[in-house]
């Protein structure tokens, strides 16, 4: 694994730490890798229930770093190339990664969450912000366009005039902003601790549960209704009356603890 990245397991609690202070964990070449190969360990340990994803230092990630990809074509080709894994390229799966990982995760930003750093935090189920933190879709500056999975999520999060207003922009809006306009979830004293508390309670809960129920969520809006709503039947059919769905309702009925059994 990457040294730019750091994963810690506990309690079937998954922490990433991009781990890069001195850029205020700016993305480069290892980073991506780093991501990626995080993001694709985690999805082939069915122990773990919840991620919470974090930058180390002063800053989430304050985008990518130019001058590390400067004058390498073979690096830029491998950055748009796609394989069978994901629908998303290189360059997109460091953010639409976490919604590939099929337990939820929370990103925790303080600091910069600037261009690539703001879509890596919009690929995260949810997002606790510090009030001061700074967001920005950031790639008209350079001339460019998001092109990090951002239609996949930001379009879910905000209204379509919202979404082209900070394209066109690349304005800068505080952590408070974010979570008015619906692209955080709530403003935190302290993200990390915050996310990590929300983090162990959904361990708690049933995984198959929780599974389906991201899945759903993620799945059901790019749905026709019909689709979506068959979807719902599907998940729901899978979950009645199976062993982890069955200790729910015996535990609850107890009131003790429920005792869940990790998916296979």
């Amino acid at each position: 694994m990457s040294e730019r990245v750091q994963l810690t397991i506990d309690n079937a609690v998954a922490t990433v730490r991009m781990s890069r202070p001195e850029k205020r964990n700016a993305l480069d070449p290892d980073m991506f890798e780093g991501l990626i190969s995080t993001g694709e360990r985690i999805i082939g340990d069915n122990s773990i229930r919840a991620v919470v994803l974090h930058g180390e230092g002063k800053a989430f990630c304050a985008g990518l770093d130019f001058p590390s990809f400067l004058g390498s074509s073979d690096l830029m080709e491998k950055l748009l190339a796609r394989g069978e894994e994901s629908p998303a390229n290189m360059a997109q799966r460091v953010a639409w990664i976490w919604q590939e990982v099929k337990v939820p995760v929370i990103a925790a930003v303080h600091g910069f969450a600037l261009g690539g750093g703001l879509q890596i935090a919009l690929g995260a189920d949810l997002r606790y912000v510090t009030a001061d933190a700074q967001f920005s879709v950031m790639e008209i500056k350079w001339g460019l366009i998001p092109d990090m999975s951002i239609t996949q999520t930001l379009l879910e999060l905000v209204p379509i005039d919202v979404a082209k207003e900070l394209t066109f922009t690349g304005r800068i809006l505080s952590g408070a902003e974010a979570v008015e306009l619906g692209l955080a979830t709530k403003v935190s004293d302290d993200p990390l601790a915050d996310a990590l508390e929300t983090a162990k309670l959904i361990a708690t809960k049933s995984p198959h549960a929780i599974r389906a129920g991201k899945a759903l969520l993620r799945d059901a809006p790019r749905m026709s209704r019909a689709d979506a709503l068959e979807l719902e039947t599907a998940l729901q059919v899978r979950l009645l009356g199976s062993p982890n769905q069955t200790e729910a309702v015996q535990a609850n009925m107890a009131r003790r603890a429920p005792l869940f059994k990790d998916p296979e």
